[in-house]
């Protein structure tokens, strides 16, 4: 659980994780093999049409929470359960402890249990005098450790058998063996005796189905249906957006829930529940069957526009299984109580902007977790979209400030970067990198060299390097970035010269300015608003067939959150989606638009790896032209498996979490290095400052490009 109070605190708990190298390792081991198992198990079913089934009757059912809830309540009662509707957790605990004092309970047993999580549930029951017993394998570890879980499906994933079997063998005052199975009949021998003592079963659910009143619980465990068998009294606690119509949207969701979370077809126990069943020690023969449903903001959030979709979530984990920042730090940094992305956003609702403000501001927007979770949630529009909301509440940082005043004045930004040429001379010391920079300026950005701004930035080389063209195929925008207009317009001119003789005419419209995304970053949405209408002013879109970037990050932000941004103001919408759509990215347009048949290549190129960049194949969804590209133009071209993960850039996220992004950084270059790769190429002059400056600052034999100079660089003599 993080409760760091200042971003300064939150750092150095991230950077103490990172020392723990066992979680590290398990972290990367399992985020492997959830990438190849995941495949395979969604291998024959159609993905994104179940995708948009469960999204859909989620939704569905969020828009009739009252209705589902009447109907669940009516239906268990007949089945002889008892209903209650608690609007907070601290009511919801409450409750249960009102259960367990009416029945003369005084020991618990508990199956594992987000939403009991949620309430800081077992810190309640036991302060009321109650003895509270985790039996899922994993909880009662933690449990035993006086930790909450590190992953919602996986809670002890931190820890190594080693440190089990420490615990188990202080736990029995005997020597325990390290060896999985026998540290497993360790917990199966000391839980047994639990079960047969409990007075009250406390269990969650997965569903809760409206018209039968039926509860689903999904385990890999035999230990919840003990939990809610043999105990007199069994209590479960239920999020109001578990509520379901029927049974045919519950097994639905069930197709994508374990296969998401653990990549298994189904899981090992799928229990149903209706009513109270046979009890031999409840009271007439019968269990005392208690359902408490848990409000604590959902039925406010189901009607919020925006932050309604956060109710899909099926707690499958998946999103942090594939985020690069968990694989790094672990649940216990990468979460309150509810881990990985959706966490960063419903910590904000469920525990408050004290608990979350920083922790959201820990995301690299790679888009990972949009792409995985199978209930369709934009996770990382939500975890902006929420950020906005902390900044609304909390003390505004002089970082987002100067950002926001800066790129909304193109004039004076600009301004600032033409002047800074001449200053930075100094400090370069004859090379293409800031070489001179007091440490206090650079301060944890040393990891990587950074670049100087060009000589000459692009914007002012445009009047001699325009292309003529009198008869074009297409006329096209091209829209530069700051990096690419100011640090790196080499590329830029590259892609001219691959134009050459295509038939292409391609304009430059000075007024546009930065895309925005920097500010977006930091949760401004006014100032990224500002900056969309402003390029939509500058940039036409009625005027070209196309709007080319070079820059994958600026091509997914113009694509994705134009449109968004200005919805609401009248007659900018339709214009932003019109921009919108003649967006293009420099892979997709030179792949699938103009071709490569004109041009001619050297054979015989060095061993190449690709760098996808997040907002490319995450953002923009192009996964196939660049590749092509690289293997058309002669490069020995070789995928390798961490191939789209993040490089640590994430726009302002380095600036505000170095280590982390040092770490990133550090991880590929190392892969690269040992797989024996010459070029890197990508598509992002941001992955390119990260990872240019790495190699260059670590001395590494890494020739780092964008896809564009890497053509170019193989062009035959004599070809245009």
């Amino acid at each position: 659980m993080q409760t760091a109070r200042s971003l300064k605190e939150y750092r150095q708990e991230l950077d103490e994780a990172l020392s723990q190298s066992f979680q590290r390792k398990a972290l990367d081991s399992f985020a492997t093999a959830y990438r190849e198992g995941r495949a395979k198990a969604f291998a024959e079913l159609d993905l994104p049409g179940l995708i948009q089934q469960i999204g859909a009757s989620k939704d569905s059912a969020m828009a009739d929470l009252d209705n589902l809830y009447a109907s669940f309540k009516a239906r268990a009662e007949e089945a002889g359960a008892t209903v209650h509707l608690a609007s907070t957790a601290r009511e919801a605990n409450a409750i249960i402890a009102g259960i367990a004092s009416d029945n003369g309970c005084h020991t618990v047993v508990k199956a594992k249990s987000m939403t009991a999580e949620e309430t800081l549930l077992n810190d309640f029951l036991e302060k009321e005098g109650l003895s509270v017993t985790e039996t899922d394998l994993g909880e009662w570890i933690i449990q035993l450790r006086h930790e909450g879980p590190s992953h919602m499906v996986m809670p002890a994933i931190h820890l190594s058998r080693d440190e089990v079997q420490r615990l188990f063998t202080t736990v029995t005052g005997q020597e325990q063996e390290r060896n999985i199975e026998s540290l497993v009949k360790v917990a199966r021998r000391e839980l047994r005796q639990r079960f047969a003592q409990a007075d009250m079963g406390v269990s969650g659910a997965n569903f809760a189905i409206a018209e039968s009143g039926t509860l689903g619980l999904v385990t890999n465990e035999g230990n919840a249906r003990l939990v809610t068998t043999l105990p007199r009294v069994h209590v479960a606690l239920v999020g109001l957006d578990k509520l379901v119509p029927s049974l045919n949207e519950a097994l639905t969701t069930l197709k994508g829930l374990t296969r998401n979370a653990t990549g298994q077809a189904i899981s090992s126990y799928i229990t149903w529940i209706t009513g109270a069943n046979e009890c031999a020690s409840g009271p007439e023969g019968t269990k005392n069957l208690h359902i408490v449903f848990l409000d604590n903001g959902r039925s406010t959030l189901a009607k919020d526009p925006v932050f309604k979709e956060a109710l899909r979530c099926v707690r499958c984990g998946a999103c942090a299984n594939v985020c690069p920042l968990y694989r790094l730090v672990g649940g216990h940094k990468y979460g309150h109580i509810y881990i990985g992305a959706i966490g960063l956003i419903l910590t904000y609702f469920f525990h408050g902007l004290d608990k979350d403000k920083n922790l959201v501001q820990n995301c690299l927007n790679c888009q990972a977790c949009r792409q995985v979770c199978v209930a369709g949630i934009d996770l990382p529009r939500l975890i902006k979209e929420t950020q906005a909301l902390v900044q609304q509440s909390d003390r505004r940082p002089v970082m987002n400030t100067m950002a926001s005043t800066l790129l909304t004045n193109r004039r004076l930004f600009h301004g600032l970067l033409q002047t800074a040429r001449y200053f930075q001379k100094p400090l370069t010391g004859r090379t293409a990198y800031l070489r001179h920079l007091p440490h206090f300026f650079l301060g944890p950005q040393d990891f990587k060299a950074l670049p100087a701004l060009a000589p000459k930035p692009f914007r002012s080389m445009w009047e001699q390097v325009k292309p003529t063209v009198r008869q074009p195929r297409y006329t096209i925008a091209l829209f530069a970035g700051c990096l690419q207009d100011f640090v790196y317009p080499e590329q830029l001119l590259s892609f001219l010269k691959l134009l050459t003789d295509q038939g292409i005419a391609v304009e430059f419209p000075k007024e546009q300015g930065c895309c925005g995304l920097p500010v977006h970053m930091l949760g401004e949405k006014e100032a990224s608003r500002e900056v969309a209408r402003h390029n939509i002013a500058a940039i036409d879109p009625a005027q070209y067939d196309f709007i080319v970037t070079l820059c994958a990050s600026c091509g997914s932000h113009l694509k994705e959150n134009y449109p968004r941004l200005l919805e609401s103001l009248p007659g900018s919408q339709a214009k932003a989606t019109q921009f919108s759509q003649r967006i293009i990215d420099f892979s997709s347009f030179v792949h699938s638009v103009l071709g490569l048949d004109g041009l001619s290549f050297q054979a015989g190129g060095p061993k190449t790896a690709f760098h996808a960049p997040c907002h490319l194949c995450r953002g923009l969804d192009v996964t196939e032209p660049p590749r092509a590209l690289l293997q058309q133009a002669g490069f020995d071209y070789q995928s390798h498996e961490e191939e789209e993960t993040c490089c640590g850039l994430g726009g302002t996220y380095s600036v505000k979490f170095p280590e982390l992004s040092a770490e990133l950084l550090s991880r590929k270059l190392d892969l690269l290095e040992e797989r024996g790769y010459q070029v890197l190429t990508t598509d992002c002059p941001g992955c390119i400052m990260q990872l240019r400056g790495g190699a260059e600052k670590q001395k590494r034999a890494l020739r780092v490009q964008h896809t564009a100079e890497a053509l170019c660089s193989r062009l035959l003599s004599g070809t245009p």
